[in-house]
């Protein structure tokens, strides 16, 4: 580096290293085992639901509706909710809910670690859950799955908390691509809600292992798209009014049901028994709602299926509507296991289908595809993921702009009606507050130059260790540290009163100059080009509060800066969203006498 020229690595777009490319190798490690743990689990969840249906040890798709166990179906999933309670207060109650939150919380608190045996807990737990009738989806169980098998391997390894926590979310994001072939979603629900950061160091390992995934799913001939479907409106103004009011009617659904799923939690809390009981409950009113709609039963993936294609009709769409929430929210709220992704899409198409008589003219299928995006992107507060998840979930790329519209106003009503998503409610009601905004750091776009003291108080060199000290403690005096600089300006040092005091200690004569004592002593010193992200580590390395500013060139003092220069950076980014004013005057109308 030249002198007087600022070091060019520190002015980078980024900060990644060519570390990111052995991540990137180790996540595609963590997605091959991610898939062949979605793969167990999606054949767990047909083997489970067809041994407590059926009494068969089959893989075969059946019906619940044909179930030849008649009322006794009832019990089934209070048989398997029971089994679930049980795990989770002997095995780990890190597998109750739908594992996202418990995801998060594993990053935020546990430094991205999670154990083995919630990796094999967690996909047994909701395959037993969702195949006695769970009204669950695969999606939430394998996330976690996947995140604790990118976090076994990543504590294996010589890595940093921030790589662990890229492996645990690459886990998750084969595992969303392995049950859906949805490798876009995967990576941006990464980027909006797990990864908290947008940098290349994340981004790529994460990527790699969700397009691998993808890949692989597809060499095992997993279908992609699920439910290929192709459905189309003119884009118009009463097109865009209608794909805004059905983003606004998932928004409305996704608080309300964000509301019911909690308002059961707390009523599950309230009761004199062991959490272990409560999904035996929860399992109760499932079986009970399987008897009014089966279909409202297990992952349900027939109903989406059915309401792309048109073929849901209105009494069905209402009963399937109301029958799912209800059982879904009331499961839920027990603390069993299951995902959350394809209930919101299942109970949001139906919504979709109900309204779709009062909306303006369009494909088949086509609101129903809005509804399912716009609610479960309203729900877990992930636009950019609702949207892609639906184009690819259906392959239908001509419905991206109406999907993006529903998906923003459904985003829009949430974050104006509520304080947190269905996801960081729990997280919340743990003791953690998340914010989910990403910003560029003030201090990133600040240089020293702009938030500097100019008017520098300094000391001469010349000064004796005796009147340093009687300066320093004058009534007059109204800063506790001085810069020390020679005839010239260039700084020697800083002096402030423990620096003082160490002197005497060591039995310095009182007579001792300040230049004579700082001659040769190591001095961190700021740069008016350098940015203040720079200068806070500098800070804190140093264990001081203040740096004396000087030019690159000859070390001449220009400035002096300190912690509350840089707080003063954060008041003015505040202001800045704060604040409300106009820059340009409209022209006022001159009054006219009478």
């Amino acid at each position: 580096m030249k002198t007087g020229q600022p070091d060019q690595h520190a002015m980078s777009d980024f900060t990644t290293d060519a570390r990111m490319l052995l991540i990137a190798a180790i996540a595609a490690v963590v997605a091959t085992v991610a898939v062949g743990a979605g793969v167990l689990l999606m054949d767990l969840i047909k083997l489970a639901t067809n041994l407590s249906y059926f009494g068969r040890a089959t893989l075969a798709d059946l019906k619940l509706q044909d179930t030849p166990l008649g009322l006794f179906a009832v019990l089934v999933p209070v048989v398997g909710a029971l089994i679930v309670g049980l795990m989770a207060r002997y095995g780990s109650d890190k597998i109750r809910g739908h594992g996202i939150p418990e995801a998060l919380e594993a990053i935020l608190l546990g430094r991205s670690r999670l154990s083995f045996k919630v990796a094999i807990l967690k996909p047994l737990s909701s395959a037993i859950s969702i195949g006695t009738g769970g009204p669950f989806g695969a999606e939430g169980p394998i996330i976690m799955t996947g995140g604790a098998i990118g976090s076994l391997i990543a504590q294996a390894l010589p890595v940093s908390d921030a790589e662990r926590k890229t492996l645990l979310v690459a886990g998750a994001a084969a595992g969303m691509t392995t049950v859906f072939g949805t490798p876009i979603a995967a990576i941006m629900l990464a980027v909006e809600l797990l990864l908290f950061e947008w940098t290349p160091r994340s981004f790529v390992p994460v990527a790699a292992a969700a397009i691998l995934a993808d890949v692989e799913r597809t060499m095992l001939h997993l279908p992609s798209p699920l439910f290929a479907t192709h459905a189309e409106m003119a884009i118009t103004l009463t097109g865009l009014a209608g794909w805004m009011f059905i983003g606004l009617c998932g928004g409305l659904l996704s608080g309300l049901l964000t509301q019911i799923v909690y308002r059961c939690e707390d009523a599950f809390l309230k009761l004199p028994i062991h959490w272990m009981w409560w999904p035996a409950i929860g399992g109760l009113i499932v079986g009970l709602g399987g008897l009014i709609e089966p279909n409202a039963l297990g992952v349900g993936y027939s109903n989406i299926a059915e309401m792309l294609a048109g073929e849901t009709v209105l009494k069905a769409a209402l009963l399937l509507l109301v029958v799912k929430a209800i059982i879904w929210s009331v499961a839920l709220g027990s603390g069993t296991s299951g995902g959350v992704l394809a209930p919101l899409l299942i109970i949001g198409g139906a919504m979709g289908t109900v309204l779709a008589g009062v909306l303006p003219p369009a494909d088949p299928g086509f609101w129903a595809l809005l509804a399912m995006a716009a609610t479960m992107g309203g729900t877990m507060r992930a636009p950019l993921t609702a949207t892609f998840f639906a184009v690819e979930l259906t392959g239908d790329t001509q419905a991206l702009v109406p999907l993006i519209a529903a998906c923003a106003t459904a985003h829009a009503a949430t974050v104006l009606m509520m304080k947190r998503s269905i996801l960081t409610e729990k997280i919340a009601r743990r003791g953690l507050h998340l914010v989910r905004e990403y910003r560029v750091d003030p201090f990133a776009l600040t240089r020293v130059s702009e938030v500097m003291t100019t008017g520098v108080e300094t000391v001469p060199s010349a000064m004796t260790l005796h009147g340093a000290a009687a300066h320093l403690t004058s009534p007059d005096t109204k800063h506790p540290s001085f810069p020390v600089v020679d005839a010239e300006g260039h700084v020697l040092g800083v002096i402030d009163p423990p620096q003082i005091m160490r002197w005497r200690r060591r039995g310095v004569h009182r007579h001792a100059t300040l230049g004579e004592l700082l001659t040769g002593a190591k001095i961190t010193l700021a740069y008016p080009d350098e940015y203040l992200e720079s200068l806070a580590e500098k800070l804190q390395t140093a264990n001081v509060s203040h740096l004396p500013v000087v030019l690159r060139e000859d070390n001449t003092l220009v400035g002096y800066i300190g912690w509350k220069d840089l707080m003063r950076v954060r008041t003015k980014a505040q202001a800045e969203d704060r604040d409300r004013a106009r820059f340009i005057a409209l022209p006022r109308r001159k009054a006219t006498g009478g």
